[in-house]
């Protein structure tokens, strides 16, 4: 899959850096995959959720962090929407993730 942009994920790292280890291991995995559909997200994450909209959130470092991503199957495309602790994903509103 094609991850727009690991500058996001190096910044998220940065302003959270014990999420490093867990959101390099996502990377790597989901930019080696070639998802088709969600069961095959499940297959190498199975904490994740669809959420509409084409999102999709990950936990990172066991539930520590969420990560809310738009994939588009048909492009191999996953775009980072949204990273935060666990705490500020209760407190988000649908549209900071639009």
């Amino acid at each position: 899959m094609v991850i727009i942009t690991f500058g996001t994920l190096r910044e998220l790292m940065l302003q959270y850096p014990t999420s490093k280890v867990s959101l390099i291991f996502w990377h790597r995995v989901t930019e080696i995959a070639d998802w088709k559909r969600f069961a095959d997200i499940k297959k190498d994450f199975g904490s994740v959720d669809f959420v509409g909209n084409d999102r999709y959130v990950f936990n990172i470092k066991g539930n520590d962090f969420r990560l809310i991503v738009m994939i588009h199957f048909n492009t191999r495309t996953v775009y980072i929407r949204w990273f935060g602790t666990h705490t500020e994903y209760d407190k988000i509103e649908e549209i900071d993730i639009l």
